[in-house]
């Protein structure tokens, strides 16, 4: 599988077992809500640090957004 679609699965997943919106977590993680949506639509890769800000965001460990489940 590949990463992108990986962490998208994965961030949707995060997301929802949270019980957040898009437009939460990117108030959480201090990004823009259209950013969450292309991330988990594969429409665009994120970058280390909006990782970072994301997992911390869902209070995951990054590496749990690259695990195949």
């Amino acid at each position: 599988m590949k990463l992108r679609r990986l962490v998208a699965k994965n961030l949707r997943r995060l997301r929802r077992k949270g019980g957040l919106s898009q437009e939460e977590l990117a108030d959480r993680a201090g990004l823009n809500r259209n950013y969450i949506g292309m991330i988990e639509r594969e429409e665009n890769a994120p970058t280390v640090d909006a990782l970072e800000q994301i997992s911390e965001a869902l209070g995951v460990d990054p590496i749990v957004l690259f695990q195949d489940r």
